[in-house]
């Protein structure tokens, strides 16, 4: 008779084929509690003075080896797939500063959108500085510097979600200054049925500046937390102008006040508005009327620096 425990020992000790690592990494969106155009600066840009605030809504970015040319898998429309893509720019300008030659290879990036595009809230920036985050780890390994440095010429909001929480912006939006975390605070972003491109939102504000058009400051709002900051008063100098082109902007902020909202504003260039709400119940209230006004209607919760650093890191995986 036949052996068969030799042979079911034989199977068990044969060592499997090694598998191919994959890095998974969460992008997260962020909101803008204050943003203030202070001019132009010489190489074009518009000088800024803005307080970012992370919240837990998130893209999902996988990287693993792939023989061949670099690609980048996304199955939301209109996301593109090559260099016009700041995912893809982040890989390439991280393949160079790795002192890597020619272009970007043997890899694979897919992406899982969850973050609205033209909504304002970072998506494009917030998947650069997670590619970084992933690639890196898929990589080799690249000091924290690096890739900062790296997101600096990515995105002028790339730096930041490298370290997420509340946080000054100045320059670009590039220079990160850490401030204390704004306490928790449920968050409801409504994107209305049509998007803002950055690039409008700031020849919109540039055009309203050359007609002479000024927007007084009087809707100020301070927060009303025990919160050490007074940097952010939810005023964004680039609400007006979008709201002159996009009425809706200012009715979904009023809709939001209306629901409870302790505070409502547009964040970034738009074209989604958000309001925060101190409790999970208060917050979940609002989102029904919301959504007649929406193309969608999110319900988030702002997140510490920790809790991104530890949200956000990336995770190694075998497949």
């Amino acid at each position: 008779m036949r052996d068969r425990s030799a042979a079911n020992e034989h199977v068990k000790t044969r060592p499997s084929a090694a598998r191919p690592p994959r890095v998974v990494g969460r992008a997260h969106a962020k909101v803008n509690l204050d943003l203030r155009v202070l001019g132009t600066r010489a190489d074009g840009y518009h000088e800024l003075r803005t307080v970012f605030q992370t919240i837990d809504l998130y893209d999902t970015l996988t990287a693993q080896e792939k023989p061949g040319p670099f690609g980048l898998k996304c199955r939301t429309a209109g996301v593109p797939l090559d260099d016009r893509n700041l995912v893809w720019r982040a890989a390439a300008a991280l393949w160079r500063a790795l002192g890597r030659a020619g272009e970007p290879a043997d890899t694979l990036v897919t992406l899982e959108k969850a973050i609205p595009m033209q909504a304002g809230l970072g998506g494009g920036s917030a998947d650069a500085a997670a590619a970084l985050q992933v690639l890196a780890r898929l990589w080799g390994g690249a000091p924290l510097s690096l890739l900062r440095e790296v997101a600096a010429t990515v995105g002028s909001d790339a730096p930041f979600f490298l370290s997420g929480g509340t946080a000054l912006g100045l320059g670009r939006g590039e220079e990160i200054y850490p401030l204390v975390d704004l306490p928790r605070h449920w968050v409801v972003i409504v994107r209305p049925p049509f998007g803002v491109s950055t690039v409008e939102a700031y020849t919109w504000y540039d055009e309203d500046r050359a007609a002479g058009v000024r927007e007084p400051r009087s809707d100020l709002q301070i927060l009303p937390v025990p919160w050490p900051s007074r940097a952010a008063q939810m005023i964004n100098d680039l609400e007006p102008p979008v709201l002159r082109r996009h009425p809706e902007i200012g009715a979904i902020k009023t809709a939001l006040r209306e629901a409870g909202a302790s505070a409502a504003a547009m964040s970034g260039s738009g074209s989604a508005v958000f309001g925060l709400f101190r409790t999970r119940p208060a917050a979940a209230r609002a989102l029904r009327p919301l959504a007649k006004m929406a193309h969608a209607v999110f319900l988030s919760h702002t997140l510490s620096r920790a809790e991104h650093e530890k949200r956000a890191r990336p995770i190694l995986r075998r497949v």
